[in-house]
């Protein structure tokens, strides 16, 4: 069964090889362990993580500053709801995903339609969720801009 919910419409194909090459993706995770296994999927799928984000305040100045092809970001960050970061991701059309162990109803309905990765998960689910996820080409200056984001 897999662990990759969605109810909204992202190009999608038959599995992980069909997976977009090297995406550059924001992770918000407060919990060090996860982010570095999220991370460590990420890199083994052929993408890179432009920065991870433990801190609401700090997630929500990347996810508003940085170029990123995608994000992935955990709904509860130490007690706090990361929609602001999900709010600035919507603003700059920056897709997402939230990966949380939240069923759908726990979820704010303004991102109903919001994929979901339900933790745990494993790397199969996340290639899935990224398998043919489709971006507009990054700009020369925004790949400049989001090498400056730390990690």
């Amino acid at each position: 069964m897999s662990n990759v919910t969605s109810h909204c419409v992202l190009p999608t194909g038959s599995g992980p090889a069909d997976a977009t090459p090297g995406l550059r993706i924001l992770v918000v995770e407060d919990e060090g362990m996860v982010a570095m296994l999220i991370e460590d999927m990420l890199i083994e799928l052929g993408h890179e993580v432009g920065a991870i984000a433990s801190r609401l305040d700090e997630a929500v100045r990347l996810a508003g500053a940085d170029a990123f092809d995608f994000a992935i970001i955990d709904v509860n960050l130490d007690g706090r709801t990361s929609y602001p970061v999900a709010e600035t991701l919507e603003n700059r059309r920056i897709p997402f995903a939230f990966a949380t162990g939240y069923d759908a109803q726990g979820i704010d309905a303004r991102f109903a339609a919001v994929p979901r990765l339900a933790k745990p998960f494993l790397s199969a689910d996340m290639a899935k969720l990224l398998s043919g996820i489709t971006v507009a080409p990054r700009r020369a200056t925004d790949r400049d801009a989001g090498s400056e984001g730390a990690h």
